[in-house]
């Protein structure tokens, strides 16, 4: 009896309690609840408070409001998902990408948390996108906006006083590429004292059809451009591999670039789009772009091979069309 009369007391607490764990809604008698909002519909609002989700009638509301999104860059250790494989209770060691439990918000909270991460890359024959994983200057874009080049330059966007700085890096290492998920792995050298700022990778297997989602990129050289949708589905299938569809529009250009769920997490790296037909993007799951930085020593780049990976080519055709020595009729003699 006294456990259970705890726990009603520790409940309710926790419902007082203003704003410190999450979204918060107050009803009309002046209740305050507090936990994580999962849907607003036209009558009800569906709130998760930790043991159970409760559907609250819109009438009974006086005003509720979604908690701040985290800081980017400034989250504690303690707010940090560590990524672990199986079998491992810790953090593989050379890890190169972050993950953070952040919080749904709003589009403009997230471009304004993490737009400084995502830049321009641009070799002889191609531009594109990319984003940093880290400080330490590595950053994801496609294969195909590298393919078969050594000299690369990355375009950071800062912002300033004025508006947004460029600011071009021309010392770009190509760390690791894999060709047929169409990802490649670079490192800029020459930051120097230059901070830059990182994107939280999630997790495309909790992606939702229907989710809201934005990608940040360089279309036709338009640089920063910001374009949202929604999750058309997450498992459109092409060559073998699965890709994320959105009706946020991709266009030459982006390719490379992040694709955002609402809590600024990439859930994805956009590759491709219909440039004649809206509403037809295609973007990368997030959990490719891990295994390939978890592997990457599998992905080396090898500078005597641009195109480096195995590739099976089919063989040149028989120029002899006439019938082997082995299969022709032999004559046998009678006994």
């Amino acid at each position: 009896m006294a456990c259970a009369l705890a726990t009603v007391v520790l409940v309710c607490y926790l419902w007082m309690v203003p704003d410190l764990f999450g979204d918060t809604v107050v009803l009309k008698e002046g209740q305050r609840l507090t936990g994580e909002i999962l849907a607003e519909k036209e009558t009800h609002i569906y709130l998760d408070v930790g043991f159970t989700v409760l559907t609250i009638p819109r009438e009974k509301i006086l005003k509720y409001e979604r908690a701040e999104a985290i800081e980017p860059n400034k989250i504690d250790v303690k707010d940090v998902n560590v990524a672990v494989t199986p079998g491992k209770a810790e953090q593989p060691a050379g890890q190169l990408y972050r993950t953070a439990d952040l919080k749904k918000t709003t589009i403009e909270k997230c471009v304004d948390a993490f737009s400084e991460a995502v830049v321009m890359v641009s070799s002889p024959t191609a531009l594109g996108s990319g984003f940093f994983l880290s400080e330490d200057g590595f950053l994801v874009t496609n294969y195909h906006v590298i393919e078969r080049e050594t000299k690369i330059e990355v375009i950071v966007f800062r912002k300033g006083g004025s508006g947004f700085e460029r600011k071009k890096f021309k010392k770009v290492k190509i760390e690791a590429i894999n060709p047929f998920v169409d990802l490649a792995l670079l490192k800029v050298e020459d930051l120097g004292d230059a901070k830059v700022k990182f994107v939280y990778l999630g997790d495309s297997s909790r992606a939702e059809v229907g989710e809201q989602v934005f990608a940040i990129g360089n279309p036709l050289g338009l640089e920063r451009t910001v374009t949202n949708g929604v999750i058309s589905t997450k498992n459109r299938a092409f060559e073998g591999l699965l890709y994320i569809q959105t009706n946020a529009d991709i266009n030459p250009g982006n390719s490379g670039g992040p694709l955002f769920n609402l809590a600024g997490e990439v859930i994805g790296v956009t590759n491709m789009g219909y440039i004649f037909y809206g509403g037809l993007g295609f973007a990368i799951p997030v959990n490719y772009v891990k295994h390939f930085i978890d592997n990457r020593d599998a992905f080396l780049y090898d500078k005597d091979n641009p195109n480096s990976g195995f590739k099976y080519v089919q063989p040149d055709r028989r120029r002899n069309k006439g019938q082997p020595d082995f299969m022709k009729k032999k004559d046998v003699p009678h006994q």
